[in-house]
């Protein structure tokens, strides 16, 4: 797994809300293919508001690393596993297009390993929406 974090993405209750309280403080150009996530370019990296994260509602935090192939997901959720992770989700085709799973470190902070097929990740790892 490269050390590096591809995107931050807070659960909230209010997406609308959410979208304006950022926006206002001077974030532009979201993304928002529907009315449960909302993405902001933030640098070499994605900043992300998410109405249903993990499933479970709002509040929460999930941290992502984008990874160059669908196969690499696999191979990142078991070094992760072999480091003392727990797989709480195996990867699998997303609704979006791309394929994803995650894991929770030994705190029980998520992460989700991701391909997205619409997303550029650069050999420098950062990534463009």
């Amino acid at each position: 797994m490269e050390p590096r974090i591809s995107l931050v993405t807070l659960g909230v209750r209010d997406l609308p809300r959410a979208r304006q309280f950022y926006e206002k403080l001077g974030w532009s150009g979201a993304h928002q293919p529907d009315d449960e996530v909302c993405f902001f370019q933030a640098g070499g990296m994605v900043f992300g508001l998410w109405t249903a994260l993990g499933g479970h509602g709002a509040p929460g935090i999930e941290l992502a690393h984008n990874v160059r192939s669908p196969e690499e997901v696999n191979t990142v959720l078991a070094e992760a596993e072999r480091a003392g992770g727990t797989i709480i989700r195996p990867a699998g085709r997303a609704d979006w297009g791309g394929t994803t799973g995650a894991f929770a470190d030994p705190e029980g902070y998520v992460w989700e390993v991701a391909h997205n097929p619409g997303w550029t990740l650069h050999a420098d790892g950062t990534i463009h929406i």
